[in-house]
């Protein structure tokens, strides 16, 4: 099968998928408040890391966006280890990352992702507070900062129930998508080389236990590619042979690990933050792969890849909602040729 139908069958594949978890994604950017979750990270001790983690898991946040988020609730109070468990959770999982991980991995990669992210969060966050003991950063400008944002989001209060609809669907379909739509293309142009071109037995040269993931880190670790993006390329090395639990590390080191969040933690936290912080995530996603490993051992689980199943035909109603995503992510580069004004400020709804 030539790439073009293998790169068509795995869009089809992921469309349904995909589209639902960034409309989900925009739904959760309208009800959970940025405020709200800037005084929760504000407390101290185990319970604000414990918080960044289940907070910024289900946040609909690519490895980019993270960033100006993590500094905001630093900068609100939060301490070094709650910011790094919010800036290892929020990229490593996400609404629209575990939908997709769903239709292409499976319901066990589905599971096993956010609560792989989960750990490593509160671990990175836990080993921050350990060894880097810095006291957490509180001034005047600050106080503005949270004041600006309660302000903005008591008028997001005000608006009607068909005005927040819309604003998760733009949001959703909008910034969601222009964020992740260059890195989603990546990942999805990747998978299918891989899938085509790579032998199936490729890396079972490197046996399935701790050499295989301690590639897939050396892999992932420079790599700025957000968790959505980050799927089709497990799952064309999944299909190339490596084993689930090197899998499951390359799709957390990958989102989590990249130059630019390595280089903000550095130069905002510290390098003894930034060592705890590699420590925690490379050393909580090789112990989540290997537990992995076993599972599937134990309970002889077969691999349920969607993209390694290229049928002749899909229904016309899938069919079109990979015509859908596709258009949006196309959108994503032509709509700025049309416009008079690229940096025009949204409206109220899309700053929501």
């Amino acid at each position: 099968m030539n790439l073009l139908n293998i790169f068509w069958s795995l869009v089809i594949e992921s469309a349904p998928w995909l589209l639902a978890g960034y409309l989900l994604a925009g739904v959760i950017r309208q009800v959970i408040p940025s405020s709200w979750v800037e005084k929760q990270l504000a407390e101290p001790g185990f319970a604000s890391i414990a918080k960044g983690a289940l907070i910024g898991a289900p946040l609909p946040l690519c490895s980019c966006g993270v960033i100006p988020a993590a500094l905001a609730i630093r900068k609100a109070g939060a301490s070094k280890g709650a910011t790094s468990s919010f800036l290892v959770a929020t990229p490593e999982t996400g609404v629209d990352s575990i939908s997709f991980s769903y239709a292409v991995l499976g319901p066990i990669f589905a599971i096993m992702r956010p609560m792989g992210a989960l750990i490593s969060a509160v671990v990175a966050g836990v080993l921050v507070n350990r060894f880097d003991t810095e006291e957490v950063i509180a001034n005047q400008e600050n106080a503005s900062s949270v004041k600006c944002c309660s302000e903005n989001q008591k008028e997001t209060a005000k608006l009607s129930l068909r005005e927040r609809l819309v604003g998760a669907v733009r949001y959703g379909y909008g910034k969601m998508i222009s964020d992740t739509a260059k890195w989603l293309v990546i990942g999805l142009v990747a998978a299918t080389v891989i899938t085509a071109v790579v032998p199936q037995s490729f890396f079972l040269q490197w046996g399935d236990g701790l050499a295989a993931m301690v590639i897939m880190v050396v892999v992932g670790l420079p790599m700025y590619i957000c968790a959505t993006a980050s799927t089709p390329v497990a799952a064309g090395l999944l299909f190339a042979g490596l084993s689930p639990g090197a899998a499951l590390v390359f799709m957390l080191t990958g989102p989590a690990t990249n130059i630019a969040t390595m280089g903000v933690i550095k130069e905002q936290l510290g390098i003894r933050s930034l060592v705890a912080y590699l420590v925690g995530v490379i050393g909580s996603a090789i112990v989540c792969g290997l537990f992995l490993n076993e599972l599937y051992q134990l309970f002889a689980w077969p691999l349920q890849l969607s993209m390694a199943e290229h049928g002749s035909s899909f229904p016309l109603w899938r069919q079109g909602l990979a015509i859908v995503l596709i258009g949006l992510i196309v959108r994503v580069w032509i709509q700025p040729l049309f416009m008079r004004n690229p940096q025009e400020d949204p409206s109220p709804v899309e700053q929501i």
